[in-house]
């Protein structure tokens, strides 16, 4: 199996949901006292936060650019960003890390949207996620599949909750109450399945909230990385 490095941090919850799940589905595979070969990066979230507030995306690249070369400095050749906005800089960090392998959390959603045969997504996440049109957008649009986002008041509350909650390991009533508005909103207007593209996320929405499928892309993209991982 091939040594994953996790660029994480983003927030530290984000990371340690990451690392859980990536062992479990090792063990899952190989037998309980299996673990995987793993190493992590991680910077001070508050100093890439400041820099997605000012919109200086090409400041937050370089940052994940040098721990991208610092994980593969480490041995690693399987590298995952722990966060669904931070990919949007992805392609400069897949760029410095070659010929290291970037498992991209976009590319693990559109593939498990496909599995279900489902053609309209409603999309959970940051701001900067849910509003960026060079996200998921293109790569859902590229398979037929619609991306359906809340509104902006919604957005705003969501990506609030996350930043001043989540981040911190904190779960309120409110937002649960928030997200599952959001979900049955989505799910009205046509939403097939609900994909949940921010890692703290799942803290708050589970299978049991929405009366379609949902996707948590954090399990998804971990088990992606561990697939990336042992094949050959």
């Amino acid at each position: 199996m091939r040594r994953i490095g996790l660029l994480g941090g983003m927030s530290w919850v984000s990371t340690q949901h990451y690392y859980a799940a990536i062992n479990r589905d090792v063990a899952a595979r190989f037998g309980d006292e299996h673990c995987a070969p793993l190493v992590i990066w991680q910077e001070d979230f508050a100093l890439i936060a400041e820099r997605q507030r000012s919109g200086d995306w090409d400041g937050a690249g370089e940052i994940l650019v040098g721990g991208g070369r610092a994980l593969v400095a480490s041995g690693a050749e399987v590298i995952g960003i722990c966060a669904n906005t931070m990919h949007l800089v992805a392609d400069a960090v897949r760029d410095a890390i070659a010929p290291a392998i970037l498992v991209h959390v976009v590319e693990v959603v559109r593939d498990r949207c496909l599995e279900l045969d489902v053609r309209r997504v409603g999309l959970l996440g940051t701001q900067y996620t849910m509003s960026s049109p060079h996200l998921y957008p293109p790569t859902l649009a590229a398979a037929d599949i619609e991306v359906l986002v809340p509104d902006e008041a919604t957005q705003a509350a969501i990506h609030d909750h996350t930043y001043t909650e989540l981040i911190r390991d904190v779960v309120t009533s409110q937002a649960r109450s928030t997200f599952r508005t959001a979900c049955a909103s989505m799910i009205d207007r046509g939403a097939d399945v609900i994909a949940l593209a921010c890692t703290e996320h799942a803290m708050v929405i589970g299978p049991d909230d929405a009366d379609v499928p949902v996707i948590d892309s954090t399990t998804a993209h971990a088990a992606a990385l561990v697939e990336a991982a042992v094949r050959n």
